[in-house]
């Protein structure tokens, strides 16, 4: 909707409520800049509880009593230590699809932020890489716990809203101060809050000929470059934002080595370690060769859905490589025992 028709259906309805004159222009002074940026206008908690389908009441307690909804869990990485994990409850969910689909995804992320982005895939942050002299990876540490209530609020005033609605939204996008690993507005607060970082960091690696891209607390360099210098400029930058880089998961991959960004080599050809894909053709062959049953008794595999955990991987593989005819091939065996 323009602003030209919001004010005069707005102007309309405030008068026969009985608006005064200052508080209608108040008032469309302050929509104006959101419904430009396409943006949906929230004046205070009770306009957001008819926006988003939730009683006053209920948004008010979400925001109060945040803990109370999520439920956490913990899963393993790949690495074997454990990730915690908070998951809003379906309610509060909604909610923040809400604000995610109808605020966050309108405003503006760094073209150098590959993660989070509707219609974009981890192949845009790795085939970015490919076939270069060197390549570094770099990882940020506890990245959405170092995201903290102050920052996301920033980001909606940024937007143009009021300071109660900012601080309204930042609440029940935030749980205990900071972002959660679990909601769905997470990830895209971090994009567009690490905005600034990837300005500065892209203008350092623009100015020397280096590649760069960030997927989620991945960052990725390549190139022919000065690496400590590199490495010394990150840190520093980061850390004036009080963020820090994991040094253990610093690599630095030269070209007769697999290179690897974000679990895929990228030497010449992106694709997946030959590691994995001997994991999958190992498994089809005992299929084969001893049946579903007896592989899944000598693996001691005691969760389900075994072939589809199987099927998964293929895919993965030839949605990085599709031209990978073996697995392909290996995928239709699979799709047998579905």
């Amino acid at each position: 909707m323009k602003f030209k028709t919001y004010k005069k259906i707005f102007v309309e309805k405030a008068q026969n409520v009985g608006y005064s004159y200052e508080n209608v222009e108040k008032c469309l002074t302050y929509a104006e800049p959101l419904i430009t940026k396409g943006l949906p206008v929230i004046y205070n908690t009770s306009h957001l509880s008819v926006l988003v389908g939730y009683n006053k009441k209920y948004i008010k307690r979400a925001v109060l009593s945040t803990p109370n909804f999520y439920k956490k869990y913990q899963v393993k990485k790949r690495n074997g230590t454990i990730r915690e994990l908070a998951e809003p409850l379906p309610s509060l969910k909604e909610i923040q699809y809400w604000i995610l689909e109808n605020i966050l995804y309108k405003l503006e992320v760094s073209r150098f932020a590959k993660a989070y982005i509707p219609k974009k895939t981890i192949k845009e942050h790795v085939r970015f890489h490919r076939g270069q002299e060197v390549v570094l990876t770099m990882d940020l540490k506890n990245f959405f716990g170092s995201i903290n209530l102050s920052d996301v609020e920033q980001v909606f005033i940024h937007a143009g809203y009021s300071e109660l609605i900012s601080n309204l939204l930042a609440k029940l996008c935030t749980l205990n101060q900071v972002l959660p690993q679990g909601a769905p507005t997470s990830p895209c607060l971090s994009n567009i809050i690490f905005f600034n970082l990837d300005k500065q960091i892209s203008e350092y690696c623009i100015d020397r000929k280096i590649r760069y891209t960030r997927y989620a607390d991945d960052m990725a360099f390549s190139g022919n470059f000065d690496t400590d210098a590199l490495i010394e400029f990150i840190k520093n930058t980061v850390e004036s934002q009080d963020l820090s880089i994991n040094e253990d998961k610093t690599l630095i991959m030269k070209r007769n080595q697999p290179q690897i960004v974000c679990g895929i080599i990228v030497n010449d050809k992106i694709q997946v370690p030959k590691e994995k894909r001997n994991e999958l053709r190992q498994a089809v062959y005992y299929i084969e060769k001893y049946g579903l049953e007896s592989h899944l008794e000598k693996i001691e595999w005691d969760r389900g859905n075994y072939v589809k955990h199987l099927i998964g991987i293929a895919n993965y593989i030839l949605f990085i490589n599709p031209k990978d005819k073996k697995v392909r091939d290996y995928r239709n065996k699979l799709e047998k025992y579905r």
